[in-house]
């Protein structure tokens, strides 16, 4: 077991009762890589010991990230009444704070509850204490195993990084932005279409990216808006509404990926961001800084594989329908699940006319939308799939009942904000609610789903090399989609390795479920060409 330690780490062998040593921090690594391979490394948080780890060439196989674990046991209904929640609130309840630096964590740099290695082992045994009681076949055990890896690969994603070319990166934003100020202005190319804003509105002064003022201008051209969103944009029909859309977006793209963000959060050659494994409540990551969970299409050209390599990127079909279909036994939803295209399934079997109403019909189960044409498609699910509609449909009149629902695994949906009453407000508070909780079971099951995947890919990538010994590293991971940068004589094996992850990660979900976790994997030289 380790503690981070403000003057070094803390380290016990087994439960503590032989002592405990400290280690220097610069002299962790060397003796990390001299115990058995086999051994079984337990801390507070991947966040505080694996950075240090990576920093001198180190990676352990597995361990146990008792943050982690215990922000599923704490919310854990299977965990009801068992020692973990039991326990009076402490530090392992405090969320972790932004890093320090506003580049991302630095090495040493975080701030973070104080954890001594005495809490860790006493948190330890009441989680261990905690698993041994519940009664689920493992399924909790397996969750908090899967999530304790996602949390070394997080800490492992931002050490690599994902390869980035700013070269590349500098004359996309050059076409589309124009020349940067060199005071720190407006890019040429946005410059000119505020002029041309201003000149249509006669207003010289106007500031664009002002909100209130731009719809005081809007109005006094005789334009009655309420906002300056766009689909309320798009509904008039007035000279500067062209050159006021090609402005915000190009505002957009100057405001979440221009050259400050990539002097901010790229470095050596690598976008880094923060990844936060577990980081939403469904059990899906979250991203602290850089956008890496929405890279949007016009930078990912510049995503690029270094010479001598390629870009393998994996995309998971339809995940989360598969899941439902999974996790509820739906053998006929299962048969549609065949092949790589689920919504062709649905018209294939005659239960929906077109592709795009299967795909309507589907995201509409899911995400609990009733009206307009995905209300009028959805009884023909109900109908095709009885126990896959059953089951989000128990999960949405739950959720409205106040009541808690979990994934596959056992990870428990929050209590809700707020009671519900017989008054309009409680009524649809209640509604909302349900919508959350039908969706929780889908997509934190898929969360699952991918924590194996990512688990069991990390584990056949460490077993590939190409002749110089050079290995193929995990650089992206987003929901249902992982990218693996790769030696140009692995890309086979690497394409493979994706695959039967995939296919592992279903077997240990759902056993022989008849679902096909169907992918689309390109081998390619930057990420734009891979959609």
């Amino acid at each position: 077991m380790l503690a981070a330690e403000a003057d070094g780490i803390r380290v016990a062998v087994q439960d503590g009762a032989g002592g405990s040593a400290l280690i220097a921090r610069e002299a962790l690594a060397g003796w990390v890589r001299a115990q058995p391979t086999t051994t079984r490394w337990i801390w507070a948080d991947s966040a505080d010991i694996v950075p240090l780890l990576l920093h001198a060439g180190v990676r352990v196989p597995l361990a146990v990230d008792l943050r982690l674990v215990h922000r599923i046991l704490r919310q854990a209904r299977a965990a009801d009444g068992l020692p973990v929640a039991l326990a009076p609130g402490s530090v392992w309840d405090e969320p972790v704070a932004e890093p320090v630096s506003d580049v991302g964590p630095t090495l040493f740099e975080t701030v973070r509850p104080g954890i001594g290695l005495d809490e860790v082992i006493a948190e330890h045994q009441r989680q261990q204490e905690t698993l041994a009681k519940v009664g689920d076949n493992g399924k909790l055990r397996l969750l908090c195993h899967a999530e304790s890896i996602g949390g070394l690969v997080a800490q492992e994603l931002n050490h690599t990084g994902v390869p980035f070319d700013i070269d590349i990166h500098d004359q996309q934003l050059r076409r589309l932005l124009g020349d940067p100020d060199r005071w720190g202005g407006r890019p040429t190319q946005m410059e000119a279409r505020v002029v041309e804003i201003r000149e249509i509105l006669a207003a010289p002064d106007l500031n664009p990216d002002s909100a209130p003022a731009l719809v005081q201008a809007l109005r006094r051209a005789g334009l009655e808006v309420e906002s300056t969103r766009q689909w309320e944009l798009d509904k008039i029909d007035h000279p500067v509404i062209e050159p006021l859309l090609a402005y915000k977006k190009l505002a957009r793209l100057h405001s979440a990926n221009g050259w400050a963000w990539m002097g901010t959060w790229v470095r050596d050659g690598r976008f880094r961001s923060d990844w936060m494994a577990g980081g939403v409540v469904t059990g899906r990551w979250a991203s602290r800084g850089g956008g890496a969970l929405q890279l949007p299409r016009q930078i990912r050209s510049a995503v690029r594989a270094e010479p001598g390599w390629k870009l393998v990127v994996a995309d998971a079909a339809q995940l989360e329908p598969r899941v439902l279909a999974a996790m509820s036994a739906d053998q006929a939803m299962a048969t549609a699940c065949r092949g790589t295209d689920l919504y062709q399934g649905l018209v294939d079997q005659g239960v929906i006319d077109t592709r795009e109403h299967a795909k309507i019909a589907v995201l509409a189960a899911m995400y609990g939308s009733t009206s307009g044409e995905a209300g009028a498609l959805l009884p023909r699910l109900s109908r095709a799939y009885p126990r896959a509609m059953g089951t989000v449909e128990t999960a949405a009149r739950t959720g409205q009942g106040g009541g808690r629902v979990t994934t596959w695994l056992g990870r428990t949906s929050p209590v809700p904000p707020q009671g519900f009453d017989d008054s309009e407000q409680g009524r649809r508070a209640a509604r909302d609610w349900g919508r959350f909780t039908r969706n929780f079971v889908v997509q934190g099951t898929a969360a699952e789903w991918a924590l194996c995947w990512l688990g069991d890919l990390r584990r056949r990538l460490w077993d590939i090399a190409d002749e110089q010994g050079a290995r193929p590293e995990l650089v992206y991971f987003l929901h249902d989609e992982v990218m693996v940068h790769s030696p140009d004589g692995c890309t086979a094996q690497v394409a493979e390795a994706v695959r039967s992850a995939a296919t592992r990660a279903g077997q240990l979900l759902f056993g022989d479920s008849g679902v096909e976790f169907a992918l689309t994997v390109a081998e390619v030289d930057s990420y734009d060409a891979a959609k």
